[in-house]
């Protein structure tokens, strides 16, 4: 089976490794010139530990830990009023145990399957058309001209997909907005910073955030909620916007939000890696058309599409493999996706009071979770199957770093 991935970045290499392991020859094209090792924290937990230990990356995910803490909470003098550190095996604390960057996850699994014999990468190359997708081949045109034609098309390419537009109905597609934009910045690091997620709730629906990472600097970020239709206008279009004009929608937003409001807008006018988005939720009918099926964001949230495809019989058309993987996944999926109605409007106070019940509703959570049989006996461990793992007879040599 020849596989055509379209995405380098978290979905597209993970499932490149599995792919390549269960014998496919894999493409996988990226529209930049080079693997786009940027982005903000990402929590691993659950399956997703036991897939890295089955890729025997356990190692290199504890190697590229951002060395954060644990998370506290920063009341309108500026000062902590509620901590909730790391602790080993527990989900006591927002921080995981297994924090990561986005870019170092996805710097790690290119790194474990670029140099794979079935696995090619093409920088600087995206998916221009599918040609076809038809019971023979899914047939593509390239963004160098080239046409060429593969077994599966994975896409890959992320929440506003080219591929899952041209392939799929719009009426298939659901976009949910969740009415909060979040702004993200790597800025310097100064002496007085700590280890720790600081995060502040400014009144008016907006909170700003520090977080360490290993490389010396900060990442900074802002979230907002728009209070009124007319603050809701005004984001939506900055988010179709230029820098520019995201950046002063930014400071006349958080200009007087207090605590260190100021330095993070002045890092992140300096910034390279400035990030402005709109935080919307893809959900689909269906998955997968014919031999094309999207993939992590592109579909729904990142994960690796691994054993259904083993199963396939030589010649196989992989409809079959895509709807099965398709059936067991998706309740998992829709669950997760599932936000509880007051989130995230609940952690965006727009008043002095509202911001008093939450730092004091705050202050308590994080006093009993400092109490270790609390602890021991309600918090979940954050490397528990959140999704039982199906097992396949040609992944039956992974085995984890531990030896099962």
């Amino acid at each position: 089976m020849h596989v055509l991935i379209s995405g380098a970045g978290i979905a597209g290499p993970c499932v490149a490794w599995w792919l390549a392991k269960a014998g496919a020859q894999v493409t996988v094209v990226e529209k930049a010139a080079s693997l786009l090792a940027t982005g903000q924290n990402i929590d691993v937990n659950g399956s997703a530990l036991k897939i890295i230990d089955r890729m025997g990356l356990m190692g290199e995910l504890r190697r590229r830990n951002t060395t954060e803490k644990g998370t506290q909470l920063i009341d309108q003098y500026g000062r902590p009023f509620a901590n909730f550190p790391v602790t080993e095996g527990v989900e006591a604390s927002p921080t995981s145990e297994f924090e990561i960057l986005r870019g170092d996850l996805a710097l790690m699994l290119y790194d474990a399957s670029k140099d794979h014999p079935n696995v090619e990468y093409r920088f600087g190359i995206t998916v221009q058309e599918v040609l076809s997708n038809d019971e023979k081949s899914v047939k593509v045109e390239l963004s160098n001209g080239e046409v060429e034609t593969f077994d599966l098309l994975i896409a890959a390419d992320g929440q506003w997909s080219k591929i899952r537009k041209q392939c799929f109905k719009p009426e298939s597609i659901n976009i949910v907005d969740k009415n909060m934009t979040a702004i993200y910045a790597t800025i310097p690091r100064l002496p007085h910073d700590n280890m720790m997620w600081n995060i502040y709730f400014a009144l008016g629906s907006r909170i700003v955030s520090t977080r360490p990472d290993p490389y010396g600097t900060i990442r900074a970020c802002f979230t907002r909620m728009p209070c009124n239709d007319e603050q809701k206008l005004a984001w939506q279009s900055a988010s179709r916007s230029d820098q520019k004009t995201q950046k002063e929608l930014l400071r006349s937003t958080f200009a007087d939000a207090g605590w260190q409001a100021k330095r993070l807008l002045d890092g992140m006018d300096a910034a390279d890696d400035f990030y402005f988005h709109a935080i919307q939720q893809i959900r689909m009918s269906t998955w997968s058309e014919s031999r094309v099926i999207c993939l992590g964001d592109t579909a729904y949230a990142p994960t690796p599409l691994t054993g259904e495809i083993s199963k396939l019989d030589d010649g196989e058309h992989p409809e079959r493999a895509l709807k099965a993987y398709e059936s067991a996944f998706k309740p998992f999926v829709e669950e997760i996706q599932s936000i509880p109605f007051f989130f995230p409007a609940a952690v965006h106070p727009r008043t002095a009071l509202t911001r008093w019940f939450l730092q004091t509703l705050l202050w308590t959570l994080a006093k009993i979770v400092a109490v270790p049989w609390i602890v021991k006996s309600f918090s979940g461990d954050e490397k528990a199957e959140d999704f039982p793992l199906p097992q396949y007879e040609v992944f039956a040599d992974t085995v984890s770093e531990k030896g099962h």
